[in-house]
């Protein structure tokens, strides 16, 4: 007996991703919950865990390839005792129930006389039309069944598109319920081109649903992004640089193209400004070394990061609306209670923000030793899609890179980003004299709408005494 293993829901609004290594290979044994792909979408890496146990058959996922949600990626044939095994039973009986019920009612209709079939309530013009279409053959002594068929046997208001591989092909009778082919009529969807998972290849309500994703998915994925709008407000066409010498093109795939999206909505959402100030961190700086090798041996590096991932639950305690979010369409600010922040980590495949949940309730040696940890495994393509969501404030940290200063865009939904550039040693007048201080250079960008320049003001400064002044933050109980 042959299982199919198809991929699961990645998580909210994922229905694809890029393959970047299968795990097992034909004839391999897998138990239920082992690894036996690794899949990059746009938000992260992860690894897909089988629902099935067996002997692997058939492998339909390849590497460097698009695989959608719902898709075979493995065929497995048999496990141990003979038979391959799926989820507990009781998942898979609730899982066919619906099927089974859908089964039953279309036997129960088929056995009734036609007389006592009663029609489903007509909703559209065009199956009111069918409708009519139908009783009038009826009257003329053709068989006469639900709008729905009435509708099927008039190709010329259905035409359909092109046919998928395996889907089921012309405009007769499709092996489908009236309720399923009425659903697939709402969302637009040509039920002759969804391929039926049911008993003898019926087609169900999940499988149009998934059929309708995929649809908007390469839908959303063959539009372009947004460029330069010329006078009339459309898009404004590049010009043909190959006139003036070589040129290669490259798609933008995965975290490059998500990141291009969420940047380019930021910036048309959110009217953004940015505070510049200077943090003087030599005291602070000098027990960071000091305290390096203590972080280290408990798994930490002990950076600037880390200690401003400690500092910032201050601020944001003391300036809520840095820890709020803009809900426009109903004219409210949704304040958050807790404190996730999270931290841009650069790498080969783009930026990737994971997410420190709880700094208020961790120490810094906690804080270090998670940051590395995350930020290591972003790098490696490690990092899961729950660890990159759910922030409330994001730090981007560039001093490791060099530059003076930079103007960081707001990570919507947040209202304010905090970046931070190198630090450098600048001669400052104090008690008279030039001292030579190692000054910090920040930078808050935040939504204008939300946060007036003056808060911001305020927020940063705050930000540059608790570096200053770290017994501020015992002084003020945060």
């Amino acid at each position: 007996m042959a299982t199919e293993f198809k991929l699961p829901e990645l998580g909210e609004n994922i229905e694809r991703g890029n393959v970047v290594r299968v795990m097992v290979s034909v004839g391999d044994t897998i138990e239920v919950e082992q690894p036996v792909l690794e899949i990059e979408t746009d938000k992260a890496s992860l690894e897909v865990p089988s629902s099935v146990a067996g002997r692997v058959a058939e492998v339909r996922a390849q590497e460097g390839k698009p695989l959608s949600v719902g898709e075979v990626v493995l065929v497995v044939e048999s496990g141990a005792d003979g038979s391959a095994k799926e989820k507990p039973a009781d998942e898979a009986k609730a899982a066919a129930k619906p099927e089974a019920e859908e089964e039953k009612a279309k036997a129960t209709a088929e056995a009734a006389p036609k007389s006592e079939v009663k029609q489903e309530p007509e909703e559209t013009e065009e199956t009111a039309e069918a409708s009519s279409e139908a009783k009038e053959k009826a009257g003329a002594g053709e068989s006469a069944e639900s709008a729905d068929d009435a509708e099927q046997a008039r190709p010329e208001e259905a035409p359909p598109a092109a046919a998928r591989p395996g889907s089921t092909q012309g405009v007769g009778p499709v092996p489908a319920s009236p309720s399923v082919r009425r659903l697939a009529r709402e969302i637009g969807v040509d039920v002759h081109q969804v391929t039926g998972t049911g008993q003898g290849g019926r087609i169900t309500e999940e499988d149009v649903k998934v059929y309708a994703r995929q649809l908007n998915t390469d839908a959303a994925r063959s539009a372009p992004i947004a460029s330069a709008t010329g006078p009339s407000g459309g898009a404004q066409p590049l010009p043909d640089f190959s006139r003036w010498g070589q040129i290669e093109r490259s798609e933008l795939t995965g975290v490059r193209r998500r990141t291009a999206e969420n940047m380019r909505h930021a910036w048309q959402t959110v009217p953004q400004v940015t505070q510049f100030d200077k943090a003087d961190c030599t005291d602070v700086d000098r027990l960071r070394k000091q305290y390096a090798k203590q972080v280290e041996a408990a798994g930490g590096k002990l950076t600037m990061t880390a200690i401003l991932l400690k500092v910032l639950p201050g601020a944001l305690r003391k300036f809520p609306r840095f820890n709020a979010s803009l809900d426009a369409a109903n004219n409210e600010l949704i304040y958050k209670k807790y404190c996730h922040i999270g931290v841009a980590v650069d790498t080969d495949r783009g930026l990737l923000v994971p997410v420190i949940r709880d700094c208020d309730k961790k120490s810094i040696v906690e804080i270090s030793a998670e940051l590395t940890d995350l930020a290591e495994r972003a790098r490696n393509r490690k990092v899961t899609l729950d660890e990159m969501q759910g922030g409330s404030f994001t730090i981007s940290n560039l001093g490791g890179i060099g530059g003076t200063g930079f103007t960081p865009i707001v990570n919507w939904p947040e209202v304010a980003i905090l970046g931070v550039a190198r630090s450098q040693t600048e001669p400052v007048w104090r008690d008279g004299q030039f001292v030579p201080r190692t000054m910090l250079p920040l930078s808050l960008s935040y939504d204008h709408r939300v946060i007036d320049g003056a808060d911001g003001a305020r927020f940063l400064r705050w930000v540059c005494q608790a570096i200053e002044q770290p017994f501020l933050l015992m002084l003020e109980g945060v």
